[in-house]
């Protein structure tokens, strides 16, 4: 276990699959949970962890600005922030719609800077902070049909090594992780979607694409993400920042 009493760990898209996991690991070292979602199921997840739920679109600029200064309002400081939330679109770059590019970039991208923004003066002030950055393999590298998602995924990456440059100096680390393809809802429709493009069975999908370059022959499971995510935000991981964690069975080895 790692101790996180009496640190507050704010997570975005904490509902399901990778976020609803990272809610319950926090949550049973005895850290403070906030969970930031559009999923009113959040409540729910909240609940269970005698944490606390607050309802935004965060595909919505304006949105997430007040909803962070409710939260702000709330909650006396933000230890810990897990930028999570993300959705899937895939589509050929011609026929791809300018509104959801736009809702993409601001859920993976211009929410997490918003977060961080508002949330760094405290942390500065408790010399005391961790950002965590769910990002993913494509964060690292590319793949057809995913351009929007991406472009946020590298872009968060370069918000994480210039938030761990900015300050070090006050006991706050900014990491990102870097997952493969996680077993999750939001994976199993973006297989079935590119399976489609593709015209190819899923489970071929899985085999030959999601799997194909992989050493390990598996999904990976989301209490995996967790794992990391807790050890990055111990104080075990004082010295380490400005990093990109890769869980992706091998994927980006070659």
């Amino acid at each position: 276990m790692y101790e996180l009493n009496n640190k507050t760990t704010l997570i975005t898209g904490g509902t399901s699959g990778i976020g609803k996991s990272l809610a319950e690991h926090f949550a049973q070292n005895n850290s403070k949970i906030i969970i930031l979602d559009i999923d009113t199921d959040g409540e729910k997840v909240a609940k269970s962890l005698n944490g606390d739920f607050y309802h935004a679109d965060l595909s919505k600029q304006v949105e997430t600005e007040n909803i962070i200064n409710q939260i702000k309002k709330d909650h006396k400081k933000i230890d810990i922030l897990i930028n999570n939330a993300g959705f899937q679109k895939v589509e050929k770059i011609e026929n791809y719609d300018n509104e959801v590019w736009n809702s993409m970039i601001q859920i993976m991208l211009t929410t997490p800077f918003q977060l961080i923004k508002h949330l760094l003066p405290n942390m500065k002030i408790n010399k005391w902070g961790r950002v965590i950055n769910i990002s993913s393999i494509h964060g690292l590298v590319a793949s057809p049909f995913k351009s929007a998602y991406i472009s946020a995924k590298h872009g968060l990456i370069g918000l994480t090594k210039t938030i761990a440059l900015e300050v070090g100096e006050y006991g706050i680390t900014s990491n990102a992780i870097c997952p493969a393809y996680v077993k999750t809802n939001m994976t199993e429709k973006q297989i079935a979607d590119q399976a489609k493009i593709l015209n190819i069975k899923e489970s071929e999908f899985i085999e030959k694409i999601a799997l194909g370059p992989a050493a390990i022959k598996s999904l990976i499971e989301p209490d995996e993400i967790a794992n990391l995510a807790l050890f990055l935000a111990s104080d075990k991981a004082s010295k380490i920042t400005g990093s990109s964690y890769t869980i992706d069975l091998g994927w980006t080895a070659k």
